[in-house]
């Protein structure tokens, strides 16, 4: 049976109240920072609570992200003419992508700067409306800040499973964009909703069929960046949440991005040990 909210018994509650995890309905909700507050727990002090007309037009860091990405591609055009354009690699890509063999040289960038590069018109439309989407989603609700460190230890995890898996060069944002889809569904069932009901669940469902059914699809970035957006979501709410301390949960998730970052120089110069001695070595 499904809970009903607290002050309407005759009304299905659609979340529980963040702070004292009462069952409230749409007309009780009150958007905070992290989650949904009842009537009773704004009237107290505690967390910042946003109504839903301040929350319009404040993903900034999301706003700066696709702009950044789509200004990379028009760069990517301008520099190798059609040819960027029409998903051939071009001379940004074959500088800036990820392979583990790059990395065992030295060239530690590529986990970072591959996540800003694409293969054509399609791939940086694609990957730049997911992360509107997920980022009006999520900016509002953890923070401008914490969302740019989800977003980077998100990229970084998804370099990670380039790393693991995937040969050859591999481009995209879609690996830090998985990492916001592991992350909304467990911030969303932090605040008490239902991922499959909210529409997150069959969308990753719908995603990862098609890195699975389609040739040429980073299946080691896909997953590797949906597992570590989940677990630094963990580590940034959820590790927060347990011991009280915001910073706690900020050490654990830039420490987990860290690690991921350590883990692919040392897998890439394990698996290309005459790259690695050649090229600039761990230290």
């Amino acid at each position: 049976m499904d809970p009903v909210c607290y002050r309407h018994p005759d009304r299905r509650a659609g979340v529980a109240c963040q702070r004292c995890e009462r069952p409230i309905c749409v007309d009780c909700m009150h958007t905070a920072s992290v989650g949904h507050h009842c009537p009773e727990c704004v009237k107290t002090k505690g967390q910042k609570v946003y109504t839903p007309s301040q929350l319009q037009g404040r993903p900034i860091v999301t706003q700066v992200l696709i702009g950044v990405n789509v200004a990379v591609f028009v760069v990517g055009i301008l520099i190798a003419g059609s040819e960027a354009a029409s998903g051939n690699s071009g001379r940004l890509i074959a500088e800036g992508g990820l392979s583990s063999a790059n990395v065992a040289a030295g060239e530690w960038y590529r986990l970072v700067t591959a996540g800003f590069l694409h293969a054509g018109l399609i791939h940086v439309g694609f990957n730049m409306f997911l992360l509107w989407i997920l980022g009006r989603m999520l900016e509002p609700a953890i923070g401008s800040g914490r969302f740019l460190l989800l977003y980077v230890t998100s990229l970084l995890a998804g370099s990670f499973g380039v790393v693991i898996i995937d040969p050859g060069i591999t481009v995209g944002a879609s690996g830090a964009v998985f990492g916001l889809m592991g992350a909304a569904v467990v911030a969303q069932r932090y605040a008490g909703i239902d991922p499959w009901r909210s529409g997150i669940g069959p969308t990753i469902g719908i995603n990862l069929l098609f890195t699975f059914l389609i040739p040429g699809i980073s299946i080691g970035g896909h997953v590797g960046g949906l597992i570590g957006g989940a677990i630094a979501a963990f580590l940034l709410l959820g590790l927060s949440r347990q011991t009280g301390s915001p910073p706690v949960g900020i050490a654990a998730c830039a420490g987990f991005g860290v690690a991921c970052a350590v883990g692919s120089v040392i897998l890439a110069q394990a698996a290309h040990p005459g790259l690695a001695m050649a090229g600039l070595g761990w230290f």
